[in-house]
C-alpha cells in the first residue's frame, strides 16, 4: 500500500528511493488540530505530506503563535529536517489544519539518503529554498505591513496555499496565528466585513469576496 502511494505522489523520485521510503515509512492519518511536532522536543521521525495541510509556527511563553508557513501535499518540513540532521531540539510546532495523511519516516535515514539518492537531495534543497522564501515573506509582512494589511494577506496567502475560501475557527484562532490580540483582530475583521471583503458567522470566516477581489 505504501509503495503504491509513494509512486503516485512522488513519481520523480528514483526507484531506489521510492523503495526505501516504502520500506521505512509508515502511512498515518491525522484529524484536524493534531500536534505532530512540539517545540523543544527531539524529533525521531518526520512527516511527508500526502493530503491535507500542516501549519508550522513558533509560540511564545503565553501560547501566542507566529505562523511561519503551511505544508501542502508533496512537501516536507525542512526546519524539522535540519533539527533531525543536527540532532537538536525542534524550534517549531507543527499542527494539522485539516484532516491530513502523511508518510512518517525515521530520522536516522536522512544522512544516508542525502548522499545515496540524488532526487532526495534535490527535493530537500528545493524544499529549503521554498521555506526560506516563505520565512522572508513572513518577516516582510511583520516588518513592513500594517495589521489590517497583514490580516488581508493572511487570508489571501491561505487561499493561494490551500484553495480554501473558508476559515473554520474563531477570532481568537486568527489572533493566535498572527501573534496579535483577539480584540484587535475582531475589530479589524468587523471593518473588513463592512467593506464587503469577508462574511462573518460563528466559528467561521468566509473570505471568498476578498479572494475574488485579489485574483
Amino acid at each position: 500500500m505504501v509503495e503504491e502511494i509513494v509512486k503516485k505522489h512522488f513519481p520523480f523520485f528514483e526507484s531506489g528511493l521510492r523503495s526505501a521510503i516504502s520500506e521505512a515509512g509508515t502511512f498515518r492519518e491525522f484529524e484536524a488540530g493534531q500536534e505532530l511536532i512540539r517545540e523543544d522536543q527531539y524529533i525521531k521521525s518526520f512527516p511527508i505530506v500526502l493530503s491535507g495541510m500542516i501549519r508550522v509556527c513558533r509560540t511564545d511563553d503565553t501560547g501566542n503563535e507566529l505562523l511561519l508557513y503551511y505544508l501542502r501535499p508533496g512537501e516536507v518540513c525542512t526546519v524539522s529536517l535540519i533539527c533531525c540532521m543536527d540532532r537538536t531540539r525542534s524550534r517549531v510546532k507543527a499542527v494539522t489544519e485539516v484532516e491530513t495523511t502523511t508518510i512518517v519516516v525515521p530520522v536516522e535515514l536522512l544522512d544516508n539518503w542525502m548522499t545515496k539518492y540524488q532526487t532526495w537531495k534535490e527535493y530537500v534543497m528545493r524544499s529549503m529554498q521554498m521555506r526560506f522564501d516563505e520565512l522572508l515573506n513572513a518577516l516582510d509582512s511583520i516588518a513592513f505591513l500594517k495589521m489590517d494589511e497583514r490580516l488581508e494577506k493572511f487570508f489571501t496567502d491561505r487561499y493561494s496555499s490551500t484553495g480554501s475560501m473558508i476559515f473554520e475557527g474563531s477570532h481568537h484562532d486568527v489572533a493566535m496565528a498572527m501573534n496579535s490580540s483577539r480584540e484587535v483582530i475582531s475589530r479589524l475583521l468587523k471593518q473588513m466585513e463592512k467593506k464587503g471583503l469577508i462574511k462573518l458567522s460563528r466559528g467561521r470566516i468566509d473570505y471568498s469576496p476578498l479572494c475574488d477581489k485579489s485574483y
